[in-house]
């Protein structure tokens, strides 16, 4: 069976959504929503999470799977996401795998296996950073795990509680998990997308103006939900770009204007981070967008591409 897959990534406003919608009527596929923030129910406009009508009848997955109360992993991620793949596969159809997310990308491509997570001792790791300080667990990691402790800042609050956690509950350090992962093939093979702009100015621009549609479409009104609702501001869902910043605005912290700007700034920087992160890969075929993407034009020398590649 063809296990390929079509991987649309890139910074966030490039178009993916769009051209994965057009690619995937053109290969009778359905999308994967790649994105890490797109899992959380009820977190629609900050997330630019696709609309009916822009999913224009073709079938999206991974989409408002988790409630924002709960800490979403990259394991359960790919626990979700790779039956679907299959699913997809199974039944004659081209997966597109759609998003910027690439840690969510590369594990669900890898299928990686993840240590068993039951959650027991997280927060009593949590309490005894506030008790004993972050830097004396980070000094425990280096005696149960010293090579992921070099991999990590020891303001990584997250990450080192992660590491012990998955230490002390399988005896067996993270670093190890990695590493016999790493060492499996890869479950699915993928022909690769890319959306950029040749001006970084451009994408900038799209970036701003995508914000303040946001604020348009009542953003601080769904974090407002959000907060009533009974997530706290502290959970993984509230530290998504604009949900956090709108927060601590609408916590009474700074002005709605200072949220908005560093919303921009915040996902300017973002962009960047995600292109650092796609640019590993020299196969992909990069499409860059002057001034406005040409989604006609994007469709046809896709699908060229895909064709010289056997899809």
């Amino acid at each position: 069976m063809d296990r390929r897959v079509v991987v649309i990534c890139g910074p966030t406003a490039s178009g993916k959504t769009a051209l994965g919608v057009a690619l995937a009527k053109a290969l009778d596929g359905e999308v994967v929503s790649a994105d890490s923030m797109q899992v959380y129910r009820g977190m629609d406009i900050g997330t630019a999470k696709p609309t009916v009508e822009e999913m224009d009848g073709v079938p999206h997955h991974m989409l408002d799977v988790a409630d924002p109360a709960e800490d979403f992993s990259v394991a359960r991620y790919v626990d979700l996401a790779a039956p679907i793949v299959e699913d997809i596969l199974a039944r004659g159809k081209r997966p597109l795998i759609v998003g910027g997310t690439g840690l969510y990308i590369d594990n669900l491509l890898a299928g990686r296996s993840f240590p068993p997570f039951s959650g027991k001792i997280r927060q009593e790791l949590t309490d005894r950073v506030r008790t004993e300080g972050l830097d004396k667990l980070y000094a425990e990691l280096g005696r149960v795990d010293p090579g992921r402790q070099k991999e990590l800042s020891p303001n990584d609050e997250k990450r080192i509680v992660r590491a012990l956690e998955i230490f002390y509950e399988t005896d067996k350090p993270m670093s190890v998990w990695s590493a016999e992962s790493q060492g499996q093939p890869p479950r699915f093979e993928a022909v690769r997308i890319g959306l950029n702009f040749q001006a970084r100015v451009d994408l900038w621009a799209r970036i701003d103006a995508r914000v303040d549609q946001m604020l348009e479409q009542g953003l601080a009104d769904e974090a407002g939900r959000l907060l009533e609702s009974g997530v706290p501001p502290t959970a993984t869902a509230m530290q998504a770009i604009g949900y956090k910043e709108l927060a601590a605005a609408l916590l009474g912290h700074e002005p709605l204007e200072t949220a908005a700007d560093m919303v921009k700034l915040r996902t300017r920087q973002y962009a960047k981070r995600q292109l650092s992160w796609f640019r590993r890969y020299d196969e992909t075929f990069w499409i860059r967008w002057e001034k406005e993407p040409n989604f006609s034009h994007a469709l046809g020398i896709s699908t060229a591409f895909l064709k010289e590649c056997g899809l």
